[in-house]
């Protein structure tokens, strides 16, 4: 019997030894993956949150400016009919503009606002994973500076969502502001053309905005490769129930206080009996309600088809909206290449045009830009195949969109051909203007790449000596 005890208390050794040996195996394996965290992780979460933190610094202080100049040239243009209306209407609402700028600069304290995370999940997962390698410094491969990277990108990170927060609060301001002055200078006239000024610069700016917010969720390569390191470890996944924008709103680190928290609500039978006492207590409440509100929705969805960039319904534009104009003269640039075939003739072997271009759109549907091509020389059939230079042109052209994927295209081509001079005994030509029209079909291959296909009509052929063909096919691709 002494000797069935002895076998188990050794079995139960061996087994907390064994269980020992696998934490200790588990713990090394998530320091060894979260070692793997490229320290450019830290150094990209940076940058990207000072770049965005001066962009919009930037636009808010432009913003603020010109709503600024606008209020104060309609106070003097309301003084010069009713004083004391342009005292009151207009002195203490720029006032808090000047306040709003001040603030914005730090010279005074913050703009308050409700908000937790005003730049969405993204800006608070990229938050909480430097704060979780912040805090789990035993968990890092230890290096010179790792901690002053991390102490710095989390400021970094602080400081863009304060001002974010700001942002956003300023934006609510210019909102509420422009629904007063609609109401309190509706018995004036000549206010119109301002009003819509006001109205323009507030909803570019909460699109500009909102372009800021999709270029910051972009994620990189360095950033990708530390999401999905990180996320593997169980201690983050539970430092995020905790610490997440979501956890913060419900309070779910805390299942007492976010039970207390939905004490009073009212259940879904207490609303229908109040709108079945509200509407007079008939059995066909609930129907009438129901069909209300899909009208209700369907307006929704329908403005929402129109204006899909809006959060709020204060926010709708009483002009039609230019999508461009928050858009960097980068962003607007959109680089492709062509190529094109010509057959060969008795002054031309059979030529291929490789061309490169780079377009800049000045509306959703529009774009001008400028190329260059280079003739490549391929020989007169498949029994004499041999390469050579043919020359090159210079290209201009522009394209708007008809319908569809769809586009008008036209431009004007100068080419380059120095034997068009010496095959026609002197009379031909070295430069060959060319002016084009013509359709072209616009296709997506992927994400970053598009397709096109052009066929375009030289209505200046006849001027070619030696001529040319007229109808010109291209196809091509637009980064």
């Amino acid at each position: 019997m002494k000797i069935f005890y002895i076998l188990i208390l050794l079995s139960c050794i061996s087994f907390s030894n064994v269980t020992a040996q696998n934490l200790t195996a588990q713990k090394d394996s998530v320091i060894t993956k979260v070692q793997q965290v490229p320290e450019k992780f830290i150094s990209t979460a940076k940058n990207k949150a000072d770049k965005m933190n001066k962009q919009v610094t930037a636009r808010t202080d432009k913003a603020l400016k010109r709503l600024l100049k606008e209020e104060q040239s309609m106070q003097k243009k309301l003084a010069k009919i009713d004083s004391v209306a342009a005292r009151n209407i207009f002195t203490r609402s720029i006032d808090s503009l000047g306040n709003l700028q001040a603030r914005l600069k730090g010279k005074l304290g913050k703009v308050p606002s409700a908000l937790s995370q005003p730049g969405g999940p993204y800006l608070d997962s990229l938050q909480n994973s430097l704060a979780f390698l912040k805090n789990s410094k035993d968990l890092l491969k230890q290096s010179k500076g790792i901690t002053d990277k991390l102490n710095g990108a989390t400021k970094s990170m602080d400081a863009l969502k304060d001002k974010l927060q700001q942002a956003e609060a300023i934006k609510a301001f210019i909102r509420e502001r422009k629904q007063q002055l609609k109401e309190q200078l509706s018995q004036y006239t000549g206010f119109t053309k301002d009003l819509q000024k006001m109205n323009k610069e507030a909803y570019y700016y909460a699109q500009q905005l909102k372009e800021y917010k999709e270029i910051f969720k972009d994620k990189k390569k360095a950033e990708q490769k530390a999401m999905e390191i990180i996320k593997k470890v169980p201690a983050f996944n539970d430092f995020m129930q905790k610490h997440s924008q979501l956890a913060g709103l419900f309070n779910l680190q805390n299942s007492t206080a976010s039970a207390q928290s939905l004490e009073g609500l009212q259940t879904r039978n207490q609303v229908e009996q109040l709108i079945q006492q509200r509407l007079g207590g008939g059995p066909n409440a609930g129907a009438a309600v129901g069909q209300q509100m899909a009208e209700a929705r369907s307006k929704m969805n329908e403005l929402k088809s129109k204006f899909p960039d809006l959060d709020n319904a204060a926010d709708m534009p009483n002009f039609k909206p230019n999508e461009m104009k928050t858009k960097s003269f980068l962003q607007r640039l959109e680089f492709g290449s062509n190529i094109q075939f010509q057959r060969s003739t008795k002054f031309f072997p059979t030529t291929s045009d490789l061309a490169g271009q780079v377009a800049y759109k000045f509306h959703k549907n529009g774009s001008v830009g400028i190329g260059g091509s280079y003739k490549l020389g391929m020989g007169t059939g498949f029994n004499d195949i041999h390469f050579s230079g043919q020359g090159a042109s210079i290209r201009s052209f522009i394209d708007w969109k008809l319908k569809g994927t769809f586009f008008l295209n036209g431009g004007y081509e100068q080419n380059y051909q120095p034997e068009g001079v010496a095959a026609t005994g002197g009379v031909g030509q070295a430069w060959t203007p060319s002016g084009l029209i013509g359709i072209s079909k616009k296709y997506k291959i992927n994400s970053k790449l598009k397709g096109n296909m052009m066929v375009l009509f030289d209505f200046l052929y006849n001027q070619h000596v030696p001529r040319t063909d007229p109808i010109k096919v291209r196809m091509g691709y637009n980064f």
